[in-house]
């Protein structure tokens, strides 16, 4: 086996760096994962027919419509949790 990698001491600015990388990449994730979650939950509300190279008119307005609740319901939801943290400090 190797010996384990040295890791660098970091300085202030170097670990704040680290910090809000990490904190960018967890977003990112989240968002990835919102996305997966709508697709997901759409597709399986919506897509009735086998796969095709265009949707149905019915498809493409479920699709459609369910995506706009999904994203209406994601910000209500941060404007309710905004509201709650406004009020707390």
């Amino acid at each position: 086996m190797s010996a384990p990698a040295q890791v660098p001491q970091l300085d202030a600015a170097s670990k704040q760096e680290l910090e809000q990388f990490l904190e960018q990449e967890q977003q990112k994730a989240k968002l990835q994962a919102t996305v997966h979650e709508l697709t997901d939950t759409c597709w399986k509300k919506c897509i009735t027919g086998g796969i095709s190279t265009k949707f149905s008119k019915s498809e493409a307005s479920c699709l459609e419509n369910c995506v706009d609740r999904f994203l209406d319901s994601s910000l209500y939801i941060v404007r309710q949790i905004e509201q709650q943290r406004n009020q707390l400090h």
